[in-house]
């Protein structure tokens, strides 16, 4: 007599297929791949050495907010401020440096710790007045916009900061933030560097550390999270001092790669980030991105950027393709996580 072998369906394997299609940042793979060989194919410049550092420079301050906006989208929140805060700690160095002579690397620490003072306001804000983080950090960006032109300008007269090169250790200071290195014919900045170690970093946070479950669980379900004793408050004010940190970071190595930065430096580019995190897996929801898949849909924003330039096109066609991005992307996550969710 023939005997069944129940399989349990707790251990049983899983294709190669779905275990790819589970991983946030597949689509945002494939599509990167595909644009840039279509601009490899359609340009003579964009595969170049030359031509790759360009859209790579780009691509890297973009990334490495896109990388932190991530992991607070992950967590259930959004930061609108993230823009304006790299225009403001550029603003900030440049002022104490060449109005009031405060050395270079002292300016640099003030600027970071009133970054991260910042984002510690902006979450604490968020979970003590149950406010939308959206309204919070909306109103953070009028702040920081107003200091930046209006403060700017009170302090020194004008809305722009010049000269940096003089200030004493600034070249200091560009060998951290603002060198570059030449390979194979393209110039590879230290942005692209500084964007290389922040995905790592977080990403590794993300998969394998305790704070990347507290930010999975408080994004997925905050009071839940809570009842299993997940420190919600700390998390969530950590990761807004997060996005706040990535603004210092991409304001110091804006200002120390142009030696300029103007009080409009970054504003407007708060929604660029947040496509770049759903391109790259991010739901809107919470609980559910990567880092990697944001790096990479930052990297799609830089080949695009550079590559509707070398192909002739208007440049307003970019901001119909982010539109599109976004809408296929946001469609694409779902779809996609749904299907692995319920395959074999």
């Amino acid at each position: 007599m023939a005997t069944a072998t129940a399989v349990d369906e707790r251990v049983s394997s899983t294709s190669t297929l779905t275990q790819l299609l589970k991983r946030p940042e597949i689509g945002a793979l494939v599509a990167a791949i595909v644009i840039f060989t279509f601009f490899a194919v359609t340009t003579d410049v964009f595969a170049t050495p030359s031509g790759a550092s360009t859209w790579l420079r780009g691509a890297s301050t973009i990334g490495i907010m896109a990388v932190a906006v991530a992991l607070l989208m992950i967590g259930g929140e959004f930061d609108l401020s993230a823009g304006a805060m790299t225009g403001f700690t550029g603003l900030v160095v440049g002022v104490l440096t060449t109005e009031y002579g405060l050395n270079i690397w002292a300016a640099i620490l003030v600027s970071l710790v009133l970054a991260l003072g910042i984002g510690a306001i902006n979450g604490i804000l968020v979970m003590k007045t149950g406010l939308p983080s959206f309204i919070v950090t909306l109103g953070t960006f009028f702040v920081l916009q107003g200091i930046d032109l209006a403060g700017t300008k009170a302090l020194i007269g004008q809305v722009a900061i010049q000269g940096m090169s003089r200030v004493p250790y600034y070249d200091q200071a560009k060998k951290v933030f603002g060198s570059s290195v030449d390979i194979s014919g393209g110039t590879v900045y230290a942005s692209v560097f500084w964007w290389i170690g922040v995905t790592a970093v977080a990403t590794w946070i993300l998969l394998r550390t305790k704070t990347g479950n507290w930010i999975f669980s408080v994004g997925g379900a905050q009071t839940a999270a809570r009842q299993i004793g997940v420190p919600v408050l700390k998390t969530k004010v950590g990761l807004f001092m997060t996005t706040a940190g990535a603004g210092w970071l991409v304001g110091m190595l804006l200002l120390f790669t142009t030696s300029t930065v103007q009080s409009n430096t970054g504003v407007g580019q708060e929604f660029i980030f947040i496509i770049c995190a759903v391109v790259g897996g991010c739901l809107l929801t919470g609980g559910y991105g990567s880092a990697i898949g944001a790096a990479l849909g930052a990297l799609i924003y830089g080949m695009v950027n550079q590559g509707i330039v070398y192909s002739g096109w208007d440049n307003n066609w970019l901001k119909a393709f982010l539109g599109v991005m976004l809408l296929g992307a946001v469609l694409l996550n779902e779809l996609v996580r749904k299907r692995a969710e319920t395959a074999g």
